[in-house]
């Protein structure tokens, strides 16, 4: 999930704590414990450096105290000293900074670090880098054992400045030279729109930055001019949010000008603010469709939320992440910033969505999600029952299938990634259009074979609890040296990659596929691979299509529903 701040003195939306049906208490005057804690730490620091038998780094161990102290509160209350300004200016500039636009990656076990995905139109792709090449050279520095965060510093710097790479393109002979000029980069946050089915739009947006508005704004205008389109599917999944304002617009573009669709209420009164949305809408009536799920958070439940409160769309998905607080950036000394945690939002029902309960924490410093029991009823525009205090819920929930544990090492590990290399740079170097493209059987059974021939493994951490239970009980007496049983279970939880493989071949052929469509068509191809053969895309046709099913939803006539 990407955080996004706008410049110090305004106001971000980023994330999460406290229960938001709970009034604020009364606040005591602190003032003499503030001072009192204060001077029993500096002479902690002062007495420490003094005395203490070894010399240690004041500043690193400062440091640990205030993440510790900060971390206690919440995971999104951070301090930035001076030399991590560049840090908290990309999450400002709502991802724009110096540099060659593309994800590099960590070559695990072999070491090094390689290009993952240039970004379309970005220095990167335009100068020729491509996914696979290795970064021995950094300009001058060589980076072949380097981890990944120091070459990405490396490569960052002034605008218009170059930066010569040398690389180790997969199948070449020999390392090669190519300069890149950095630029500004700037990701564009609509992924890809286009049709789905007929006459029904499509808009992916991906985060939340202070240009999301006017690039969903464009899509939309874009959608009706050249399809004439009839309804609209904006899809959130996977959004972690970013900027408020941004989600105030755009909201403004499905709701009359003038509409209240957030507010924030924190400590200090005189920073409670009220937002209405400022623009004249471009359409209040077409049937609108905002799909979720479990990592659509901050800006992201405004938007889906305040559509559900004016009952102005149907949302589908997965009950979203949770994440209701604001951030504001406040000057410290020597050029540090903190980045605090001031207030809470709430949407036009005056729910809060808030998930985690940072304010109550268990004994071993974990938090919990607050159970349901504990939640408010609150109503819709037309009176529709909903729920504060654990994300939003959809109005028609589709059961998210559980990724297997072969499926997510495949993409972690570099096993997949090199295959697919392997197969570009061989096989498919041209694919055409991308709506037809398949990768074949014949594939999917090299990839059997590439993984078999890597020693590719999965279902790790059953093999650890597994080695775990028996060294306890071991320790405690249980087994008595006999470990039949250990075995037995071993044998039923040893992984049959033969067997697994064909259980996920489908599976396995769409993620091939995609991470093939990416060389060519980047990301906005990849998702459109994505979204084949998708049930929530499937319901949400279903549900646009049919007026009536629409309506009787958002006028409270049909309860909330659950798909397979």
């Amino acid at each position: 999930m990407h955080k996004k701040i706008k410049k110090s003195g305004t106001i971000i939306l980023l994330a999460a704590s406290l229960l938001g049906s709970f009034n604020l208490p009364a606040q005591k005057d602190n003032r003499f414990e503030v001072s009192k804690q204060l001077d029993i730490f500096n002479a902690i620091v002062k007495e420490t450096e003094m005395f203490y038998v070894d010399s240690f780094d004041i500043e690193k161990s400062v440091r640990q105290g205030i993440d510790a102290m900060l971390g206690s509160l919440d995971p999104y209350t951070e301090y930035f000293p001076e030399n991590e300004m560049e840090t908290l200016k990309l999450i400002t500039t709502g991802g724009e900074y110096g540099g060659i636009g593309s994800l590099i990656r960590q070559r695990g076990m072999k070491g090094g670090v390689m290009i993952d995905s240039p970004y379309e139109g970005l220095p990167a792709a335009t100068s020729g880098l491509k996914p696979g090449d290795i970064i021995l050279k950094v300009d001058t520095v060589d980076v072949s054992e380097a981890p990944s965060s120091k070459v990405s510093d490396l490569l960052k710097g002034t605008i218009n400045t170059k930066v010569k790479l040398l690389i180790k393109r997969p199948f070449a002979d020999e390392p090669m030279e190519i300069t890149v000029t950095r630029k500004k980069i700037v990701f564009n946050t609509v992924i890809y729109s286009g049709i789905f089915k007929d006459d029904i739009g499509y808009i992916y947006l991906k985060q939340f930055t202070d240009k999301s508005g006017q690039e969903v704004k464009d899509a939309v205008l874009d959608l009706k001019k050249k399809h004439n389109i009839k309804s609209l599917i904006l899809d959130l999944r996977g959004n972690g949010g970013g900027v408020l304002e941004s989600a105030v617009q755009i909201l403004g573009l499905f709701v009359p000008k003038g509409s209240q669709v957030i507010s924030t209420k924190g400590k200090i009164p005189q920073w409670d603010r009220v937002y209405r949305t400022t623009i004249e809408p471009i359409d209040t009536v077409m049937p609108l469709a905002v799909l979720i799920n479990g990592n659509s958070a901050s800006a992201s439940e405004i938007v889906s939320g305040a559509l559900q409160d004016m009952d102005r769309a149907v949302i589908i998905g997965q009950r979203s992440f949770g994440k209701g607080l604001v951030q504001t950036t406040r000057d410290l000394p020597y050029d540090g910033k903190l980045k605090v945690t001031y207030s809470k939002y709430y949407i036009p029902s005056g729910r809060c969505i808030q998930q985690m309960d940072y304010s109550h924490r268990r004994e071993d410093g974990s938090v919990a999600a607050i159970p349901d029991s504990l939640t408010s009823i609150f109503h819709t525009a037309n009176g529709r029952e909903v729920r504060d205090g654990g994300g939003i819920r959809p109005d028609i929930e589709i059961k998210e299938e559980k990724t297997p544990s072969l499926m997510y090492y495949l993409a972690v590990d570099t096993v997949t990634f090199d295959f697919v290399t392997d197969l570009y740079y061989h096989k498919y170097n041209q694919i055409g259009a991308l709506e037809q493209f398949n990768v074949t059987d014949e594939d999917f059974e090299a990839f059997k074979k590439y993984a078999k021939e890597k020693n590719f493994t999965y279902d790790r951490q059953t093999a650890k609890v597994l080695k775990n239970l028996q060294e306890i009980a071991e320790f405690e007496g249980y087994l008595d040296g006999d470990t039949t049983l250990i075995k037995e279970l071993e044998a039923k939880f040893t992984p049959n990659l033969e067997r697994d493989f064909d259980i996920n071949k489908e599976a396995i052929k769409k993620m091939l596929t995609a991470e093939i469509v990416k060389r060519h068509y980047y990301e906005r191809g990849e998702w459109q691979i994505h979204l084949r053969n998708d049930e929530t895309m499937d319901k949400t046709f279903e549900v646009l299509k049919d007026n009536s099913q629409y309506s009787k939803i958002l006028s409270g006539e049909t309860k909330s529903s659950t798909g397979k």
